[in-house]
């Protein structure tokens, strides 16, 4: 997951990327699409993330999500919420400080605590669940395990100044993991320091509060580690939220990328997991909606 604004030249560059695999899947599909088509089993709450598909309005991204049967835009600004009430959704995850300026460096603590008060009082106001919550980048410290110590050290100790509010507030704050590998923009975020699910569960644990739980994102436990149903079944107590994207590329979940996305939705659901799955990949198709529309009925196990 990344939280930064997608440009319309990057949003170019990656269509172009995508090329003619992106087209085929999409004409390949597109026999198939009923534009009147929703959510027929709902075994998975189904949200979709507001900023992959820019420069499209929060408010058309809600009105297309309600019409297919999703219960939430997620990841937008506060300044949106109003339009997602209109059509009846809930936001599932609110944004927060960011994934470059986390936890894991003293000298970020009061920037982060002062941005997730904000974002813990203004998600409990309005109901929604969850605000994201990163490590940070590793920055100056040491490589290896000793820098994985201090940041764990740093973030347990930092997370603390606001863990009585989310409780209070009946706040989950979601530790997001992701991919240090891939250095492309809008798609890697090399130097993070949370990139495995077991870095994650650390310091869940550590911090002993079922206020803190992890943001599963598909796309990046993929890239960085793999075996994603047997980590989403083994950690499934400290899983608040998922989300999705195809790999490589972080594009539809269609047949031009290798995770098999109706396994993975059939072992959340038989994991009794009642969250949400945040659809997070970046639309290369001509039409945006056909594409979400496509992503929805792929999860809808």
């Amino acid at each position: 997951m990344s939280i930064e604004r997608l440009t319309r030249r990057t949003a170019l560059a990656t269509i172009a990327v995508a090329g003619p695999a992106a087209a085929l899947a999409q004409a390949a599909d597109s026999t198939n699409d009923d534009p009147n088509w929703k959510i027929k089993n709902g075994s998975i709450n189904q949200s979709v993330v507001q900023w992959c598909f820019k420069p499209m309005l929060t408010e058309e991204l809600a009105r297309h999500a309600a019409a297919l049967g999703l219960k939430s835009v997620e990841l937008c600004p506060t300044s949106d919420w109003p339009s997602l009430k209109k059509y009846g959704l809930t936001c599932a995850i609110a944004s927060s400080h960011g994934f470059v300026k986390g936890w894991n460096h003293k000298e970020n603590w009061d920037y982060c605590a002062e941005n997730l008060t904000t974002n813990i009082n203004a998600a409990a106001d309005f109901g929604c669940p969850c605000v994201i919550t990163f490590s940070g980048m590793r920055g100056n410290l040491p490589a290896g395990a000793e820098g994985d110590e201090i940041g764990k050290k740093n973030f347990v100790e930092g997370i603390k100044r606001v863990l009585p509010l989310a409780a209070q507030r009946k706040i989950t704050l979601a530790l997001e993991m992701l991919n240090s590998r891939v250095d492309i923009e809008m798609k890697g975020h090399p130097g993070y320091q949370c990139d495995s699910i077991e870095w994650a569960v650390d310091v869940c644990n550590r911090v002993g509060s079922d206020r803190l739980k992890i943001l599963f994102d598909i796309y990046h436990v993929q890239i960085m580690q793999g075996d994603v149903i047997v980590r989403l079944k083994k950690y499934k107590d400290y899983i608040a939220h998922y989300h999705t994207a195809g790999n490589p590329g972080r594009n539809e979940i269609d047949d031009t990328q290798e995770i098999h996305y109706p396994g993975i939705m059939k072992a959340i659901a038989d994991s009794g997991y009642k969250g949400f799955v945040g659809q997070e990949f970046i639309p290369t198709w001509k039409d945006p909606v056909a594409s979400l529309r496509h992503g929805v009925r792929i999860c809808d196990v």
